[in-house]
């Protein structure tokens, strides 16, 4: 099923930063923008827009994903071209690490991505030609990723075997074997960041892929492909005991909280007079900039088990639900905006609305030109969002409320 858009958009609206570069006039409704940034153009007219597939899925057995992956990726176009001959870095969705079980069951079924959709990735990325897949993460454990991955119930050799022996682990909580860090910039000065030093493996690479997962978030709203990117940005600069390269801590203090100041010659926030804990704000800006200093070629979505209320048992009230579905797309605020909607959820909503407890990252990233987050602007082909809409909070209640002891996801009886 397709809606509205031509080949030409396909081809030109893809890659995930392109759209900075438009042109647009000065936004007068931006309020209080903070001294030291460059002065922001709103672009969202002009933000570019890419089809977005959605495919039911209704397990996590290999077969099954590994078709409803195929589907997708065909109703893009294909990723042959994108890939073929070229080192693929994959940024693999799991959160929080292995944080325990959510309502008696593993990671992999609920706030983290599945090893099979791993899998399945890892084999159409080799199919299409690629030739080195890396699966990047940064931990919370000074094991190395396969240990991690193993201990949690993943088959790591299958995963291998399913990239043809191409794929490699690679834990980016620090520097690595790198005798420095990459310093990545972001094109439009940064809403909070102008840069980000991270692991050399997301700049060292050809193409770049945010392997997400289809859940709420309590700081963002929302994580899906953008929001995973916040976790690019290593814990040993940016984390509770920076600058430690053997750390374990996460990043809250600097990042959610600015309790505390980066290390010296890390580049600093700019002076932007956020209050010392305002997280509500300082998340969604640092996730925005993240996309634009690391741009994402091709998203995908596991929402084929997932959670709602929260990105993880460490958030009270979050519970499991059944989308049953897999999402792709060329240009991450596209698909985000749809799988929000998916979700139940307006990806236009203004900051401090309905599901975003703070500001909305999706319209931080139209703003700048990264994408478009108007459905009404992006092609949906396989399901429509009709078809596949899974209400997550359907009754709107605060984070850290159990949504309800109920089912209200439609693609459960599909």
């Amino acid at each position: 099923m397709t809606r509205g858009i031509s080949r030409r958009d396909i081809l030109t609206g893809g890659l995930g930063a392109a759209g900075w570069l438009v042109g647009g006039s000065v936004a007068s409704s931006w309020a209080a923008e903070p001294s030291g940034k460059p002065p922001l153009v709103d672009r969202s007219q002009q933000a570019p827009t890419s089809p977005v597939a959605i495919e039911r899925c209704v397990s996590y057995d290999p077969q099954i994903v590994r078709a409803a992956l195929d589907r997708a990726l065909e109703r893009l176009g294909g990723i042959q071209r994108l890939v073929q001959g070229k080192t693929v870095t994959v940024k693999l969705n799991l959160t929080g690490g292995q944080a325990g079980k959510l309502a008696g069951l593993p990671p992999h079924l609920t706030y983290h991505v599945h090893p099979h959709v791993v899998a399945a990735v890892c084999a159409a990325l080799a199919d299409a030609g690629a030739k080195r897949i890396l699966l990047v993460e940064g931990q919370y454990s000074r094991k190395t990723p396969e240990e991690v991955l193993a201990g949690g119930g993943w088959d790591v050799a299958a995963i291998r075997a399913a990239g043809a022996h191409r794929v490699e682990f690679l834990d980016t909580r620090n520097r690595g074997r790198f005798p420095a860090y990459s310093r990545l910039t972001v094109p439009w000065g940064g809403f909070l960041f102008p840069a980000f030093d991270v692991h050399p493996a997301y700049e060292k690479t050809d193409v770049y892929v945010s392997l997400a997962k289809l859940k709420d978030h309590a700081c963002a709203g929302v994580t899906m492909a953008c929001k995973n990117n916040f976790g690019v940005v290593p814990t040993s600069l940016y984390g509770g005991d920076a600058p430690n390269e053997d750390t374990t801590h996460y990043r809250g203090d600097i990042l959610h909280f600015g309790r505390k100041k980066v290390p010296a010659g890390v580049p600093a926030p700019h002076d932007d007079g956020l209050a010392v804990g305002d997280w509500a704000r300082r998340v969604p800006r640092v996730t925005a900039d993240t996309v634009g200093a690391r741009p994402i070629d091709l998203s995908i979505i596991d929402g084929v088990l997932s959670n709602r209320g929260g990105e993880g048992p460490w958030i009270p009230g979050v519970e499991p639900i059944q989308p049953k579905l897999l999402l792709a797309g060329l240009n991450p605020v596209a698909t985000d905006a749809i799988a929000s909607a998916v979700m139940g959820y307006d990806p236009q909503a203004d900051h401090f609305a309905f599901p975003f407890q703070g500001e909305n990252h999706l319209k931080l990233l139209a703003f700048a030109g990264v994408g478009t987050n108007d459905p009404s602007r992006i092609e949906v082909r396989g399901l429509s969002v009709q078809e596949a809409l899974c209400p997550f909070n359907p009754k709107r209640l605060p984070v850290r409320a159990p949504v309800s002891g109920t089912t209200y996801c439609r693609a459960l009886y599909a």
